[in-house]
């Protein structure tokens, strides 16, 4: 079957044929996220998208609804597909929340979804023939994928851009236009084939958009290549990182009763070291423990301190993550605390503390929280009244190392969020837990979102995950050392230099909204010309 036919089969398809075709085009697309990395998948998903707008011309509002409904459904497939391990949250303790799992792996979806239907909707409005109409698909889908990445406190998770992230030579080109402009490339490069389904009339003009794509990505791995080749890994010099990686079940994680094995595990795991020899932390500077790494307030309980300052030589420090209780008196009942980062000293002291700025919904709070609790409803966490948020994002000074940029786990999914205005870490820490998902392929999403901040940053990453997958990043994106996902270990390594500021640390989105705005002047004066041929014949 020639492309032609099969995109008159596609435009023509109706019912619940359109309905499949655009679900498992929107599930295809996936395979280019991890942990397959396919990155090429995208391009048998976007020019099937493409065609099923085609379809939608004859519809109601010129087709603008049926546009709507066909992203809605590809949208759909994408986030199902992509998104479905979410449901895992559920069931670590399937008694209270098992019964949430279906509207979890369902309804999330549909809500995103709703996105990409405005996108496909928007790009309906502005749709021409030929490779203009990819040009408006570019456009519209980009607005509205920023759109998830904000409305509602934002969930950029799986944008189309990271399906051009695994390549770490191509994901080199977020150090210019970030992940916003990767999605605009992605969904522009990926939907250029299908003019070459287009009118043979057009035979030079159809190969246009396909070999425009072609040296886009050539350009791409071009400047990534010799970014890798010419930028090699240096190392921070007196700085000696330890990341422990617990593997806690969630189920010993946040019980009070576990507290003395979550200690002794801690201490045993942190005084291991790579290799046949353990050097205990003799040579070690900083320790570095996950998120919400207690089942317990650190603060309040002064034997676990007592512990922390015995196991830590004079001149190592520990970072580690753990709830903070508000500030009041040492034995009041706490309703609500902070998901926090301790800088602990060799003494048991706490030199400094970041409180998480942007929670999870519905994990670590709930939107409307006193009408939800008042039908019974809780977060995931079960913290009454939610977590507090943080007031602002802030640097950390960490003693014998350069000041840091704390991202506590889901927070480090924003780019361009990332740094305060105006300051600059020689580093970013991410604590995390990821625990709640068990072994499947969320983690690797969730690094890779990481990892791809530490590229458009140009700051090394250091991660440590209870469950995994912890790691040293330099601001390549290269990995320096590493756990996997579900294993239980420490690793010992270098602190990567950081780079200047790259082009986006500097400009941030701004060259990504005048490209965007740039293209939608170009497309509007296009379809206003042809609008105006039109009326002349």
């Amino acid at each position: 079957m020639t492309l032609t036919r099969i995109a008159q089969t596609v435009v023509l398809a109706w019912g619940w044929k359109r309905i499949l075709i655009a679900f498992m085009a929107g599930a295809v697309a996936t395979l280019a996220l991890p942990p397959l990395n396919i990155w090429p998948a995208p391009f048998l998903a976007f020019p099937v998208l493409v065609w099923l707008i085609d379809g939608t011309g004859s519809g109601r509002l010129g087709g603008v609804g049926a546009a709507a409904f066909v992203g809605w459904w590809f949208g759909f497939g994408y986030f199902v597909a992509g998104l479905y391990w979410i449901g895992n949250a559920f069931l670590v303790d399937a008694k209270t929340f098992g019964w949430l799992l279906p509207f979890a792996v369902i309804l999330l979806p549909a809500g995103l979804a709703i996105f990409c239907a405005i996108g496909t909707a928007t790009a309906r409005l502005m749709w021409m023939r030929g490779s203009r109409r990819v040009l408006a698909l570019g456009v519209a889908l980009t607005f509205s994928e920023w759109l998830r990445g904000h409305v509602l406190t934002g969930f950029p998770w799986n944008a189309f851009g990271y399906t051009l992230a695994s390549p770490l030579a191509l994901a080199q080109s977020a150090a210019l236009v970030g992940l916003w402009g990767l999605t605009f490339i992605a969904v522009l490069v990926y939907a250029s084939p299908v003019t070459l389904a287009d009118d043979a009339s057009e035979s030079t003009r159809r190969w246009l958009a396909p070999a425009l794509a072609i040296l886009i990505v050539a350009g791409m791995a071009a400047f990534g290549t010799m970014r890798l080749a010419n930028t090699p890994t240096t190392i921070v010099d007196g700085v000696r990182l330890r990341i422990m990686q617990p593997n806690l079940q969630q189920d010993a994680k946040f019980n009070y009763s576990q507290k003395q094995q979550v200690m002794s595990h801690y201490i045993a795991l942190s005084e291991r070291a790579d290799g046949p020899q353990s050097t205990g932390l003799g040579d070690i500077t900083h320790l570095i423990w996950p998120e919400s790494a207690f089942p317990f307030f650190l603060t309040r309980e002064a034997d676990a301190l007592a512990q922390i300052a015995t196991l830590l030589p004079d001149r190592t420090t520990l970072i580690t993550g753990g709830v903070r209780p508000p500030e009041t008196a040492p034995t009041a009942a706490v309703n609500r605390a902070y998901n926090s980062v301790y800088v602990i000293g060799h003494d048991g002291s706490i030199l400094s503390v970041y409180d998480k700025v942007h929670l999870v919904p519905f994990g670590e709070y709930l939107p409307f929280q006193d009408y939800l609790e008042e039908l019974g409803l809780i977060a995931l966490t079960k913290m009454r009244g939610g977590f507090i948020p943080g007031d602002r994002r802030r640097i950390l000074e960490i003693p014998r190392a350069p000041n840091a940029l704390p991202l506590v786990c889901y927070e480090i999914i924003f780019p361009g969020a990332v740094l305060p205005a105006g300051e600059r870490a020689g580093w970013i820490i991410n604590l995390t837990n990821d625990g709640w998902f068990g072994l499947s392929v969320g983690p690797h999403q969730h690094f890779q979102q990481a990892r791809l901040r530490a590229i458009e940053e140009g700051l090394p990453l250091v991660r440590a995950a209870n469950t995994g997958i912890s790691a040293v990043v330099d601001p390549l994106g290269n990995i320096v050392a590493s756990l996997p996902l579900g294993a239980e270990g420490v690793f010992d390594s270098g602190l990567p230099q950081p780079l200047p500021p790259t082009p986006y640390a500097r400009l941030g989105d701004v060259p990504v909204v005048l490209a965007v705005g740039i293209s939608l002047v170009v497309v509007l004066r296009l379809r206003r010309r042809s609008h105006l041929k039109k009326l002349q014949t």
